[in-house]
């Protein structure tokens, strides 16, 4: 917990059911992939990336980026292995028990 309450990394991941049908259906290679993302998004300052160089730390063949341009704080699109899968996301910044939410995973 930080100085002004608010709890820090590692934060909290949950899928959604439909989600995590998804993932669990996709090659084990692919997995190990999600696994990378995962640990990037769960131990990131800002799981929003923000910034003009926000996701500028996250290894090569992973882009952050907003769903909607005009809703800075909504959904994310997390994109991985080069741009063949993405998932999407929302962080609930709450004081207590924060998570990131995975709402919909792609893979190709």
């Amino acid at each position: 917990m930080t100085d002004d309450g608010f709890m820090g990394p590692p934060w909290q991941m949950d899928w959604t059911l439909k989600s995590q049908a998804v993932r669990d259906q996709l090659p084990e290679h692919v997995w190990k992939l999600i696994d990378a993302v995962r640990a990037e998004l769960v131990t990131a300052k800002d799981p929003y990336f923000r910034g003009t160089d926000g996701d500028a730390d996250i290894p090569a063949g992973m882009k952050v980026q907003p769903v909607r341009s005009d809703l800075p704080k909504g959904s994310r699109v997390l994109l991985f292995d080069h741009g063949h899968g993405w998932l999407r996301y929302t962080f609930i910044p709450r004081t207590e028990d924060p998570q990131i939410v995975v709402e919909e995973i792609f893979w190709q």
